[in-house]
């Protein structure tokens, strides 16, 4: 018997779960796109946006996806020939790095492997082999979506200036903006890209590009970018459709203006400590289960895990076998193990996702939970009963007023 009739619930890293209030704010007739309410609302967005990435900086919006944003960024600050530096700790690093290559961009890739951040000391080392200063950017992911690995940006900024080398910073925070910490100003990088599904609550289909003036400058300097991901006349438009390179994406636009609503409501500090605190209850529940049987989360240090996404480990072929569960029986979707084979796995199916990132709260992901110790108990998987009670007692306690 499948219980799984109902509202479903998305567990994958993105797109996450949009609130209804974003749902039904697209849920309008198409509006006009050169003037009036559409226009004023865009103009309100933008420093909104500034507001979430921490930056006084430029924004450039953009249809595509995170993908897309890859290109436009080293469009505009890149030339075929020119050398980049990639720091990669999981599959999106290697993506970014082939983005470039098709491009025709020179790399250098330092491969941090699945299971570690990025080690500031050998950015360092790197840098300071460059001695005719060819690298161009250093390219970096904030949150590896594959791994849920976070990698600290701060250190990557005072290796980069302890090499005195001029390569701009660009961070890529598509899994991490609206959910884990993040400074782009205080933190020192140059450019920075996101996009709508995660954090932001909003539908697929528009990304992001905050850039501060260093970049603006890079960007002055090159021969030329092609006409679509020029950030030029997008970050300072003269007319309306210039923001999007053309007709306005008017619904997500809709709906990104709810979101950010929301957003600013609960506040950026409150949004931070949130996530925080319903990560260490999915935490505390796998150390629970992972007491009395395979489940290991992929980065063993606290202190390095995403707030926003967490990779497991559950050895093949349980990993498929649970999320297979999950959906039939419970209508509960597990993100799938992305970019995480192994010897013995090659597709990964020993691997599976939690994404809590977004519009979460704690019923949703103590549902989350007990849906899973459910399946491990159905599929007689090795586990120690009593994760979920574990991660009730921690939100119980992380709730209590201080004292």
């Amino acid at each position: 018997m499948s219980l799984a009739s109902g509202r479903t619930y998305l567990a994958i890293p993105g797109p996450s779960v949009m609130p209804d209030a974003v749902l039904q704010a697209m849920h309008q007739p198409a509006p006009n796109i050169y003037e009036g309410d559409l226009v004023k609302m865009v103009d309100g967005i933008i420093p909104d946006l500034r507001k979430v990435a921490r930056t006084d900086g430029h924004v450039a919006i953009y249809i595509c996806n995170g993908h897309g944003a890859w290109e436009a960024v080293l469009s505009n600050t890149v030339g075929a020939g020119e050398k980049v530096l990639v720091l990669a700790t999981g599959r999106f690093g290697h993506g970014w790095a082939d983005m470039a290559d098709g491009l025709g961009i020179e790399l250098e890739v330092i491969n941090f492997g699945t299971k570690a951040p990025v080690d500031a000391n050998r950015v360092l080392e790197a840098l300071a082999a460059d001695t005719e200063k060819k690298i161009k950017a250093v390219l970096m992911v904030h949150v590896d979506t594959s791994s849920s690995v976070r990698s600290e940006v701060p250190p990557v900024r005072a290796a980069i200036d302890a090499a005195d080398h001029p390569a701009l910073l660009m961070v890529d925070c598509i899994a991490s903006m609206g959910c884990d910490r993040y400074e782009m100003d205080a933190w020192g990088a140059d450019v920075t890209i996101t996009a709508s599904q995660k954090g932001l609550m909003t539908p697929p289909g528009i990304a992001f590009a905050f850039f501060n003036d260093r970049a603006a400058e890079v960007r002055k300097a090159m021969p030329r970018v092609s006409r679509y991901w020029d950030w030029t006349e997008r970050a300072n438009p003269e007319m309306f459709y210039q923001y999007f390179g053309g007709t306005a994406p008017t619904h997500h636009l809709f709906a990104l203006r709810k979101a950010l609503d929301i957003i600013h409501d609960e506040g950026m500090e409150n949004i931070w400590k949130r996530h925080a605190t319903l990560a260490k209850a999915v935490w505390t529940a796998v150390d629970v289960w992972g007491s009395g049987g395979p489940m290991t989360m992929n980065i063993a240090d606290p202190a390095n895990r995403s707030h926003a996404v967490t990779a497991l480990r559950l050895g093949f072929p349980h990993g498929e076998r649970l999320r297979t569960w999950c959906a039939e029986n419970a209508g509960v979707t597990l993100g799938i193990g992305l970019g995480m084979s192994e010897e013995g796995d090659p597709k990964g199916h020993g691997f599976f996702r939690f994404g809590h990132m977004g519009h979460v709260n704690a019923h949703m992901i103590l549902g989350l939970l007990g849906v899973v110790e459910a399946g491990l108990k159905a599929l007689d998987i090795p586990h120690n009963a009593g994760g979920v009670g574990a991660a009730a007692e921690f939100i119980a306690q992380a709730t209590l007023p201080a004292s």
